[in-house]
């Protein structure tokens, strides 16, 4: 089958990996290279890269929107289009481009978690189990028929990078299978009654406040690791907090109030917070109790 595949993170490039190894991959969109760091270094996507070293076309437009680029995304005359978190809405002409359309690759259990962040947001909400949505693409904000899912369970020491990880395996394992049975798949519609927005992640959004539960707080830990990571901000410096426990016991103090023991405790609104891995400015990621060997905190209130 020829494909054209449109991705632009780490969790596209296990996708394009596999299809790749089984089908004709005529072309690959991706987002345009960044300029970043002192040296304004040229920073390539991880799927650019791995086109161009497989002999790929690669093509970054910055809109799809324009009657010339759509024109020739159709030249490919390719059978399908394969989307994985590539980055940049997709209008009609091109989602009516070829015979079999556009398949999407969703990072949850759709309805629930459409938009841009359904990793973080299931975990920083406390849903039991997350997966994977394999999905006909329409106009609306992945709303289009189901044609696959797997599902994988969230447990207490779930972050968001190992289940990046884990969705991004499952969702090339699933393709696979559902281009082998494009022909045979029944498409199964949403109810949109059911469906949660997974809004993007903000960095400032990473700040903990310690007003609320420590339950909440030590989920927004999980979910924000290793991006963008949570963190407090202690005499000027920020500390990014990339671990923590709830601790089952209330303090008569107020929160945010920093109690030193073996580790680092905060008192929450309702219950405390024992930070476990911490990160200070320019720092490597240690264990709290090495950061305290080297660094006092004074029982403060944040």
């Amino acid at each position: 089958m020829k494909i054209v595949f449109m991705g632009t993170p780490d969790f596209s490039l296990s996708v394009l990996k596999v299809l790749t190894e089984k089908h004709d991959v005529v072309c690959v969109y991706t987002q345009a290279p960044k300029e970043a760091g002192r040296g304004q270094k040229v920073n390539k996507t991880p799927v650019h890269i791995f086109a161009e070293e497989n002999g790929i076309e690669v093509r970054t437009p910055k809109t799809l929107r324009l009657e010339e680029e759509q024109r020739k995304f159709k030249d490919l005359g390719a059978d399908i289009a394969i989307v994985a978190a590539y980055g940049l809405i997709l209008p009609l002409p091109i989602l009516e481009a070829f015979p079999k359309g556009c398949i999407n690759v969703h990072a949850s259990l759709l309805p629930r978690w459409r938009g841009a962040a359904p990793i973080q947001r299931c975990i920083e909400a406390g849903d039991k189990k997350s997966g994977v949505t394999i999905m006909n693409m329409e106009e609306g904000l992945d709303t289009g028929d189901m044609l696959l899912k797997g599902e994988v369970e969230i447990t207490p020491k779930t972050t968001g990078g190992i289940l990046h990880d884990q969705l991004s395996y499952m969702g090339a394992e699933l393709m696979v299978e559902v281009l082998d049975n494009i022909d045979n798949i029944k498409p199964e519609k949403q109810d949109g009654d059911f469906a949660t927005y997974a809004k993007k992640i903000e960095k400032e959004e990473g700040r903990l406040d310690f007003n609320l539960p420590a339950e909440v707080l030590e989920r927004k830990i999980r979910a924000f690791n290793p991006y963008p990571a949570t963190y407090f901000e202690y005499k000027g410096e920020r500390f990014k907090v990339l671990g923590a426990k709830v601790l089952n016991e209330n303090s008569n103090c107020k929160p945010g109030q920093i109690l030193v023991r073996d580790n680092l405790v905060v008192v929450c609104g309702k219950k405390m917070l024992e930070i476990t891995q911490i990160q200070r400015q320019g720092k490597k990621i240690m264990s709290c109790c090495d950061c305290l060997k080297g660094f006092c905190f004074e029982e403060i209130i944040l």
